[in-house]
């Protein structure tokens, strides 16, 4: 057992979230002094956050992970419970449309993320335990998705259609990972498609989030207005960018520019460079994540980080892809970066879990 936590991995996520907290302060300072008064109101909720979030980093690295293990039933039947909660009106709080949150205060907590977590725990067990018939589609395969689905079908209710495209492409990544055939991928990915495509048709707005990907400007002033305006702010930003603070399309072009969209403003006051910074810091992030895995000698454990690397993998990418205009907006937060405590929080737990992990299974 190593005594010591992969250090490298705890400083690149210290890195990436100590600059995502300045970005979420210029991002968002001009927006926070007209709407409350204070051009820090956001940066102080996200300092909060991110204090939380490293002490509970650094508590859960010194965690036995086996621990997960023993408590992943309860931590599902926990996360299961949390998502039919906050469908229920009164209880529940809509926001942006969706009825996803918890109000606590004006600060608001968000289940669903927890539900991530949640899942790929429990799947990291199952799929430790499945090994001898894990080939089978009946005994293997089948449980652990109607489990997935379930809470696929949660959070559909609310809606949220990206954390559960995270949640379900997850979990497909670790029967992957698990020897699962290669025939059930083909098969389940046709059949993902047509239900991508369903779910489109069935509500108008996704119809609409297609519509603009395709062509933003034929609705410059609605649908197609977030990506034209985070087009904006990337193309001017050139090699080095405006500079920090001078971002011209936080004014009040970009909405709500310190979530779904700060990389925008970090690409236009960083320019390519900075660019490159954050995403080389995700993707030194991701290496050690998987470094760990693959090093990990006991299954539960390589599922677990596998699971929580990839997850954090995917979502970023579904983010980036979204602000330069690959896919079409989704609503998809950029890890450690996006103002928002529910994911910030959660996902420093996940990283700690790694952590901890690292000390076992590390060369």
């Amino acid at each position: 057992m190593h005594k010591k936590m992969d250090i490298s991995l705890f400083i690149a996520v210290i890195v990436l979230a100590t600059f995502g907290l300045l970005m979420i302060y210029s991002a968002s300072s001009i927006w926070a002094e007209y709407k409350f008064q204070d051009s820090f109101y956001y940066m102080k909720r996200q300092f909060i956050f991110l204090v939380i979030g490293i002490f509970l980093m650094v508590a859960t690295s010194k965690i036995d992970y086996n621990i997960y293990y023993e408590k992943s039933n309860k931590i599902l039947i926990t996360c299961l419970i949390l998502l039919v909660l906050v469908l229920i009106p009164g209880i529940g709080s809509v926001r942006n449309g969706s009825r996803s949150w918890f109000g606590i205060a004006s600060f608001g907590i968000q289940p669903s993320e927890a539900a991530k977590l949640g899942l790929i725990i429990f799947a990291s067990k199952y799929l430790s335990n499945s090994s001898k018939f894990i080939k089978s589609y009946k005994q293997g395969v089948f449980p652990i998705l109607g489990v997935v689905f379930l809470f696929f079908g949660l959070i559909m209710l609310q809606p949220d259609l990206g954390t559960g495209m995270i949640i379900v492409v997850s979990i497909i990544s670790l029967l992957f990972i698990a020897g699962v055939n290669m025939k059930f991928f083909i098969g389940g990915g046709l059949l993902g498609v047509i239900g991508v495509i369903i779910l489109i048709l069935i509500a108008p707005y996704r119809m609409d989030r297609i519509t603009s990907f395709v062509d933003p400007w034929k609705d410059p002033l609605g649908t197609g207005f977030q990506i034209i305006q985070s087009l904006y702010a990337i193309g001017p930003g050139g090699l080095l960018g405006t500079g920090f603070l001078k971002s011209i399309q936080k004014q009040f072009y970009l909405p709500e520019p310190q979530t779904d969209f700060i990389f925008s403003i970090i690409a236009e006051e960083f320019g390519i460079v900075g660019a490159i910074f954050v995403a080389g810091l995700f993707l030194f992030i991701i290496y050690r994540g998987l470094k760990i895995s693959l090093n990990c000698k006991d299954s539960f454990a390589k599922y677990l980080s596998f699971g929580m690397t990839f997850q954090l993998a995917f979502q970023a990418m579904m983010n980036l892809m979204v602000v330069i205009g690959m896919i079409p907006v989704t609503g998809v937060t950029l890890p450690f970066l996006s103002y928002g405590g529910s994911s910030l929080l959660i996902t420093m737990f996940g990283i700690g879990i790694i952590l901890n992990i690292s000390r076992y299974h590390r060369e």
